[in-house]
């Protein structure tokens, strides 16, 4: 008689996700966040990055100025057809807005998720090749996110980034970087926070787009691997990926069909259609390209696209904006109309019925910043 094999339950376990009182709020606010034509604003750069921002317009970097750059678009009457939520700078998040209500009361009042940037920034990896960073902030996560929930934030966004250099990143920052990201996902989900998980492969460098895909879905899918090892509730989470294109010191620029088409199939192999949303960083894009390139995405029909297709903008929505307005009050009408035209020509984007003909000269600039960090 053939020797016959018992196989335990738990030799063959199924995906297990964590369990949380949270569960049907993150759903419900993950599945409101991927609303029809709306995506985010990601008013979330650190005192450093608003030092840049700023400088080339005289601006001074203080509390204060910062307060009244964030309020400059929050401020913007009708903001809330275009955007869904906005990441804030843990800064901000406790700032209030000119008529004395917090940032989050102003957001809600108008069906805006206010969020939260929780990582602590990058400090050099060790382990990897030079030039290679992880991000910081585990330490106290628990506790921090907590504080955050009680602030009025519903979702919260982690950056890890992964230079190409050679051709590839090393299988060290790969395999670090996905542990972080799914540590901190299933921690703010516990807490009550849907988590943006966002695994930028830089555009520096002068690697092809055939060599940025390759390495995107590498990391994506260790990332994925890592969410479903540490029990990561796919409905309740967002990605927030590069788009696949060619390096910045390449020479090339990709078509918006070329990058559309790679990056659309480099989410087919990677994440599961269980995740509602996929809201794309600029990355140094310039504001036409940004929407463009989004455009051609979600304009694509023989492609598979189980998640909808949107936009987590920095640059892209409030260069034109802080340009218009120049630090000075007397500007602030002709800023705003400068944002809520980026906002809205994003959201035609998300629609796939950008327009570029509706752009001037001004949106094709280059917004790449070597080693951008937030």
């Amino acid at each position: 008689m053939a020797a016959r094999m018992t196989v335990l339950a738990g030799h063959l376990q199924t995906h297990e996700t964590i369990q949380t009182p949270f569960k049907d709020e993150l759903i419900a606010n993950a599945k409101a966040i991927c609303a029809p034509g709306k995506g985010i604003l990601a008013a979330d750069e650190s005192q450093g990055s608003c030092d840049k921002r700023f400088k080339p317009i005289g601006l001074e970097n203080n509390e204060e100025n910062r307060r009244r750059y964030r309020a400059l678009m929050i401020g913007a009457p009708g903001f809330e057809k275009y955007i869904s939520g906005v990441i804030f700078h843990e800064e901000t998040l406790y700032q209030k807005f000119d008529d004395g209500r917090s940032f989050p009361e102003v957001c809600k009042a108008l069906g805006v998720i206010p969020g939260i940037k929780t990582d602590k920034g990058m400090v050099p990896a060790h382990n990897g090749a030079p030039g290679e960073n992880e991000t910081q902030g585990l330490d106290g996560y628990v506790a921090r996110a907590a504080k955050y929930y009680a602030a009025g934030a519903r979702f919260c966004k982690w950056r890890n980034t992964y230079p190409i250099q050679n051709g590839t990143v090393s299988p060290y920052l790969i395999k670090r970087n996905a542990e972080t990201l799914a540590k901190y996902a299933q921690l703010s989900q516990m807490a009550g926070l849907v988590p943006i998980v966002e695994p930028e492969v830089m555009i520096d460098g002068d690697h092809d787009i055939e060599t940025c895909q390759k390495v995107s879905e590498k990391v994506w899918a260790a990332v994925t691997a890592a969410l479903h090892a540490h029990g990561v509730i796919f409905e309740g989470m967002l990605l927030k990926p590069n788009m696949v294109v060619p390096g910045s010191d390449s020479g090339k620029v990709a078509a918006p069909v070329e990058a559309a088409r790679a990056t659309i199939t480099t989410l087919s192999r990677t994440l599961p259609a269980a995740v509602p949303g996929v809201f794309f960083l600029s990355g140094g894009l310039s504001e036409a390209n940004a929407s463009a390139y989004l455009n051609a995405m979600n304009a694509c029909t023989d492609l598979p696209k189980p998640w909808v297709l949107r936009f987590s903008y920095a640059r892209a929505l409030q260069s034109s904006a802080l340009k218009a307005w120049q630090g000075k009050d007397e500007n602030k009408e002709k800023a705003r109309l400068a944002f809520l035209h980026r906002a809205a020509m994003n959201s035609d984007a998300a629609k796939g019925v950008y327009d570029a003909v509706k752009d001037g000269k001004g949106a094709q600039a280059s917004l790449f910043v070597r080693g951008n960090a937030y």
